[in-house]
């Protein structure tokens, strides 16, 4: 009885994960997605640097992570109305797409922010403290609230 060998199939199905942000002019707040894109975990925060230093060090998350996707917090006005934030963040993400040619998202951040310092306070986080964490925790809250509404929205197709 002769068999056939299976072919093997290109490794592209590699699970690739998706970075949150929260953007801001010193300092960017990280939480990246679980290779299923399910949860959203908390990276830290990038103290902003030269242009060429911000490029390294995003050049190695993408690297490292196998970053397939970006989602940056979009600092809406409360009444929805854009604000010299608003076009900053713009900025950044015109400048992520080109450099890294993967698709980024502006995510509706308004209250993330808010969110984090109740969450930091409700954990009894030093307020000496919780500035370190702010930023990486709303960019938690950010992504995890993109992938719910990816989950709602691939569950409602």
């Amino acid at each position: 009885m002769k068999s056939t060998p299976k072919k093997s199939r290109p490794n592209s199905s590699k699970p690739k994960r998706i970075l949150g942000i929260d953007f801001g002019d010193k300092h960017i707040g990280l939480a990246i997605s679980d290779p299923l894109g399910l949860t959203a975990q908390y990276l830290g925060k990038y103290t902003r640097g030269s242009t060429q230093e911000d490029l390294s060090y995003f050049q190695s998350l993408f690297v490292r992570f196998k970053i397939k996707e970006v989602v940056i917090g979009f600092p809406l006005s409360m009444n929805g109305q854009f604000n010299p934030r608003t076009e900053k963040t713009k900025e950044f993400a015109r400048w992520l797409e080109k450099t890294f040619a993967k698709p980024v998202v502006l995510w509706d951040e308004r209250l993330t922010t808010k969110q984090a310092q109740a969450i930091l306070h409700e954990q009894k986080v030093d307020s000496r403290q919780r500035k370190k964490y702010e930023d990486g925790l709303a960019a938690t809250l950010i992504l995890a609230n993109y992938l719910e509404s990816k989950r709602r929205h691939e569950k409602d197709s």
